[in-house]
């Protein structure tokens, strides 16, 4: 599977290295994406998701039932 955050779209981002000589070659950043295990009560089920690590923070924040629904909404496939 693609380096997609599922819930807030974040993907691989393409940039420069510059060196000392400002010479520039292609390279890419990452976002930090770690495997989760949610609970959602309403629903009664465990979900695995593929999140960045501002996604989590998010969750912890507003819930993940308000996140999922903010995320539908963004038509992102959750």
């Amino acid at each position: 599977m693609a380096r997609v955050c599922q819930l807030t779209g974040k993907r691989t981002r393409v940039g420069n290295n510059v060196s000392h000589a400002n010479n520039k070659t292609k390279r890419k950043f990452y976002p930090n994406l770690q495997t989760k295990r949610f609970y959602i009560p309403s629903e009664d089920k465990w979900i695995t998701l593929k999140v960045s690590t501002q996604a989590i923070r998010t969750i912890s924040k507003k819930g993940i039932e308000a996140v999922l629904k903010e995320a539908r909404e963004a038509g992102r496939p959750v």
